[in-house]
């Protein structure tokens, strides 16, 4: 088996799954009771959230853990569009986001916000300038990726931010920081951000488990109410299995991420050399800023039968993010590029364990899927 759709999700790390059962089967009280098992069960808590603020570049009070990136991405937009439901006034996001953020910040929109999709050029970034067209005195919120699910672009998001601040000061900046975690140095005080999503499962944590960096001083209303947990944004009792597990797979992938990446930009480099031999017309897609993604079309090969094909031979890759269900990348088509590479999109993308083995496994597919679809 060959997996290379680590951007989608990942396999659990043993050291996570580990951590996982000690807080299932050992550690297992509320951490808001107050007799010994809650206590430890909240030292447990409070000592997973130092690991995991300790990846994101903030405090350990500025870590809210929530069940996903979505959640921490509709509490930021949501909770920073009611500090400014009087005001009403721009949101600006890019085309090329997440559904989390795209979909969000559209109900913003029905809800009276003037709402902004910036362009992205032909790389996927979205430059400064753009941003500072866009920007205008009663902007209240800017939110884009650090990395982009599809394509890998890593936009400027420390001269976003400084451009945002200088012509806004009181606007917020989120940042969806799902793909960026344990593959870029994430320092959310440098890039003037607000607020910042993560997700567990990236990471080799299991699902079910993000976290949002909420800056210091500032307070979003909670998207539900109840107990009180997490200082009320997210209530509801802490699922400590899996914030265990996260604060595990983050240690991990931290401890090794300057070998992890270098391994990554190796098999990346491997993977470009051998399409350039070996599967001749092929097509790179966006810059590609980091190695752990890399988009390609196949021009004459309908992705969702290559994907059929692939699987065939224990080939496992996806035709852009999981969450858009195989419907035609609306990052690509952000592009500006044709159908014809739109249509034939993989993405491949890589963790740690990933080998050159699996990359060769892509290839030996890839052409044979192109040897059948190209008749």
């Amino acid at each position: 088996m060959h997996y290379l759709d680590n951007a989608a999700t990942t396999r659990v790390l043993p050291e996570a799954a580990e951590a996982a059962v000690h807080a299932m089967c050992t550690c297992f009280g509320n951490p808001s009771s107050l007799h010994r098992m809650g206590i430890e069960a909240s030292h447990l808590l409070e000592e997973s959230r130092k690991t995991v603020a300790a990846a994101l570049g903030c405090l350990p009070e500025e870590t809210y853990f929530t069940s996903c990136g979505t959640e921490s991405t509709n509490i930021s937009l949501r909770g920073a569009a009611h500090l400014h439901r009087h005001k009403k006034g721009r949101i600006i996001t890019t085309e090329i986001e997440h559904a989390a953020t795209a979909n969000t910040a559209r109900q913003l929109a029905a809800e009276g916000f003037e709402v902004l999709f910036l362009a992205p050029d032909a790389g996927g970034h979205i430059t400064p300038d753009a941003l500072e067209a866009a920007l205008t005195g009663d902007t209240v919120l800017l939110s884009c990726q650090l990395v982009n699910n599809e394509i890998g672009t890593v936009q400027p998001v420390a001269e976003l931010g400084a451009r945002l601040k200088a012509k806004a000061p009181e606007a917020l900046f989120h940042i969806d920081a799902v793909q960026g975690l344990a593959r870029v140095p994430l320092t959310p005080k440098k890039w003037n951000c607000d607020l910042m999503s993560v997700s567990g499962h990236k990471i080799g944590a299991p699902k079910g488990i993000g976290a949002l960096y909420v800056k210091k001083g500032l307070r979003l209303p909670p998207l539900m109410q109840g107990g009180g947990q997490e200082k009320g944004l997210r209530p509801g009792t802490e699922a400590l299995p899996n914030i265990a597990a996260f604060a595990k797979a983050c240690e991990v992938r931290m401890a090794q991420f300057e070998a992890d990446y270098a391994h990554v930009e190796q098999l990346a480099a491997y993977l470009r050399e051998k399409v350039q031999t070996e599967l001749p017309d092929t097509a790179f897609n966006g810059a590609g800023d980091i190695p752990h993604v890399v988009n390609l079309s196949l021009p004459g090969c309908k992705s969702e039968v290559m994907l059929r094909v692939l699987e065939g031979d224990e080939v496992y890759v996806s035709s852009g993010s999981a969450c858009s269900k195989g419907k035609q990348s609306g990052v690509l088509r952000a592009l500006g590029l044709p159908k014809t590479r739109t249509d034939s999109a993989i993405r491949v993308s890589f963790a740690p364990f990933n080998t050159k083995e699996d990359v060769d496994a892509f290839i030996a597919a890839a052409r044979k899927g192109v040897k059948m679809l190209r008749r």
